[in-house]
C-alpha cells in the first residue's frame, strides 16, 4: 500500500465522529494492506511504531524537514517507510546521529506533505485519529470476516492487536485459534477505571469484592514445573531482578500457575516503601544481592490466570479467586471483603488508608479477567490530593480534540527563585464545554506557539487538579512531578500569586514518602 493512502485513512478517521464510520474506513485499508505490511498497519493506525523508539526529538525532525522538499508524487509504500524507521533505530555508537539524521532526511525528501505530517505525528507519538485498539479489534474482524470477540480474545492472550491481525487477515479463524495463553509467554495486565468513592463503585457494580490497592509493581507470574517466570506490567521478563518473588511461587504447591500480583518494598511495621524506591529494584543495570538486602521484596497475588492445566481467563472472578485461594496461603493474597454494603466498604477503604496503601479496587464478582483492557469491571477507589497551580502553556489537540487547546503545563509559585516550576500536564477532566472555554481563555494569554503546537500563556490562570500522588523527577526544575493529574475546576477566584508553592508540593512529598500514601 502507498504511505499516502495509509495517512489518507488516519486524517479521515480522526474527522469521523460515528464509531461504525471508523470502522469501516480502517477495515477497507487494513484490506488493501499487502500481507507483509499488515501488523506494521495496524501499529501505525494505532499511534505506534513497531520499532518503539527510535533516537528521534523535535531537533532532528526540524532540521530533516527544513533541510528536505516535500515530493510532488506519492511514491513510497508502507513497507518503504517501516524500513527507514528500522534502520533508524538500529543505528547505533559514534556516527549513529548522523547516520539517523541520513536515513530521516531521505525518508522525509521521498514523501509529499500530507505524508510528511502523517510520519512526524507518528515519530512523536501525537498520532490520535480516534483509532483505539476496540475500535481497530472490529476493524480487523470486519476486513477478516472473523468474530470480534475472537480478535479481542487473540489480542488478549498475544498481548498486542498487530501480530492477531496479520494472523487473522491470512488466515481467518484458524489464525486466531493460535493465540492461547501458554505457560511462559506474558498476556497484558487487566486494567482498571476510576470510581471517585466506594458508593459510586458500588452503585456501579453490586455486590463487589474490595481489595486493598497497593503501589508497589504490578508483576505476572509464570510457573511450569520447576520454571519461573517473573514479567513486569509491561510485559519485560524481571526474573533475575526477583529472587524473592520466585522462591515464594516456587513454595507453593501448583505446578503449573498465571498468576497476577504486586511486588511491594515494605519499610519499618509493614508500611509500603514509596513506589519509586520498589522500582529501584527492577532497573537494569542491579547488584541483586546488595539491593535484596537493602530493600527485600514482599510479593502478594490477588487473581489466578491458569492452575494446574485450566485456564481461567474467561471464567467470573469469584471462581477464578476460588482457584487462586486454593493454591496460595492468605498471607501472600491481597487482602479481601466481598460486600455490598457502602459502610463496610467505607470501613475497608479507612483500613487500607491507615496502613499507607493507596486506597482499594472494587472488582465485579461475574466478570472475566479482560488482559489489556480499561473496563468497568475493575474500579479504583483512591485518595485524592489536590493543588492549585498555574496553566503556563496548552497544547493544540488532535483527533475529536483538534481545534481545542488541550494538554496544560502546570507549575507552581516558585518563591525562591521567581516565577513558577512546572510539574506536569494534563488533557484529563476536560469536557467538551470546558475545552471551548479554556482555549477561548488560554488565547487571549497567550505569548506565542512553540514547537509541537505548544502554545505559551501568561502565567495567570489557577486550576485545581486532582492527583493521586508525587514522584521525583530529573525533567523538572522542582524535582518532583504529578501522577495521574485530573482538572477539578478552574479557580477564577484566585490569583496565580494565591497558588500553592514549590514549598508546598515538596511538603506533601515528604508527607506521602513517611507514609507510603
Amino acid at each position: 500500500m502507498r504511505l499516502g493512502e495509509l495517512a489518507r485513512t488516519s486524517a479521515a478517521v480522526a474527522r469521523t465522529p460515528a464509531r461504525n464510520g471508523k470502522i469501516a474506513l480502517l477495515a477497507d485499508a487494513l484490506r488493501a494492506l499487502a500481507p507483509a505490511e499488515r501488523a506494521i498497519g495496524v501499529s501505525w493506525l494505532a499511534g505506534d511504531l513497531p520499532q518503539g523508539r527510535i533516537g528521534l526529538g523535535w531537533a532532528a525532525l526540524r532540521s530533516a524537514l527544513g533541510a528536505t522538499v516535500p515530493a510532488r508524487e506519492e511514491e513510497l509504500s508502507v513497507a518503504d517507510a517501516n524500513a527507514a524507521f528500522s534502520r533508524i533505530a538500529a543505528a547505533r555508537g559514534a556516527g549513529s546521529a548522523g547516520e539517523r539524521a541520513r536515513a530521516l532526511g531521505g525518508l522525509l525528501g521521498r514523501a509529499t506533505e500530507a505524508e510528511r505530517e502523517f510520519l512526524v505525528r507518528l515519530v512523536t507519538g501525537e498520532l490520535r485519529q480516534g483509532a483505539l485498539e476496540g475500535v481497530l479489534a472490529e476493524a480487523v474482524a470486519r476486513a477478516a470476516e472473523v468474530p470480534a470477540d475472537a480478535v479481542r480474545r487473540a489480542a488478549m492472550m498475544a498481548g498486542a492487536l498487530p501480530p492477531v491481525a496479520a494472523a487473522a487477515l491470512a488466515e481467518g479463524a484458524p489464525g486466531l485459534a493460535r493465540f492461547r495463553l501458554r505457560l511462559g509467554e506474558p498476556v497484558s495486565p487487566m486494567l482498571a477505571a476510576t470510581a471517585a468513592d466506594v458508593e459510586e463503585a458500588l452503585g456501579a457494580l453490586g455486590e463487589a469484592a474490595l481489595e486493598w490497592k497497593l503501589d508497589g509493581a504490578r508483576v505476572q507470574v509464570h510457573r511450569d514445573g520447576d520454571d519461573v517466570r517473573i514479567f513486569s506490567r509491561a510485559l519485560r521478563d524481571v526474573t533475575a531482578a526477583v529472587p524473592e518473588v520466585v522462591e515464594a511461587v516456587r513454595a507453593l504447591p501448583a505446578r503449573a500457575l498465571v498468576l497476577d500480583g504486586e511486588a511491594i518494598a515494605l519499610g519499618a511495621g509493614g508500611a509500603p516503601a514509596p513506589f519509586q524506591e520498589t522500582m529501584r529494584r527492577f532497573g537494569r543495570k542491579l547488584d541483586v544481592d546488595a539491593l535484596r538486602r537493602e530493600l527485600p521484596l514482599s510479593v502478594v497475588f490477588f487473581d489466578a490466570l491458569h492452575a494446574e492445566g485450566e485456564d481461567l481467563a474467561a471464567t467470573p472472578a469469584f471462581e477464578r479467586h476460588a482457584a487462586l485461594a486454593a493454591v496460595v496461603p492468605e498471607a501472600l493474597r491481597v487482602p479481601r471483603l466481598v460486600t455490598a454494603d457502602p459502610a463496610a466498604a467505607g470501613a475497608f477503604l479507612e483500613g487500607a488508608l491507615r496502613r499507607g496503601h493507596e486506597g482499594v479496587m472494587a472488582k465485579a464478582l461475574g466478570a472475566p479477567y479482560e488482559a489489556g483492557r480499561r473496563g468497568s469491571a475493575w474500579l479504583k477507589v483512591k485518595r485524592a490530593h489536590t493543588l492549585d497551580l498555574v496553566v503556563l502553556a496548552a497544547e493544540w489537540g488532535h483527533g475529536r480534540r483538534r481545534g481545542w487547546l488541550s494538554n496544560l503545563h502546570l507549575g507552581a509559585r516558585d518563591p525562591e527563585r521567581g516565577g513558577f516550576a512546572m510539574l506536569g500536564k494534563t488533557f484529563k477532566g476536560l469536557t467538551d464545554e470546558r475545552l471551548a472555554w479554556q482555549t477561548e481563555r488560554l488565547r487571549g494569554l497567550a505569548l506565542g506557539e512553540g514547537d509541537g503546537g505548544v502554545v505559551h500563556v501568561r502565567p495567570e490562570l489557577v486550576v485545581e487538579v486532582l492527583f493521586d500522588g508525587l514522584q521525583a523527577s530529573p525533567r523538572y526544575p522542582a524535582g518532583l512531578a504529578l501522577r495521574f493529574a485530573r482538572v477539578k475546576r478552574y479557580r477564577e477566584d484566585k490569583r496565580a500569586d494565591e497558588a500553592d508553592t514549590v514549598e508546598a508540593v515538596r511538603r506533601l512529598f515528604a508527607a506521602q514518602e513517611r507514609t507510603g500514601g
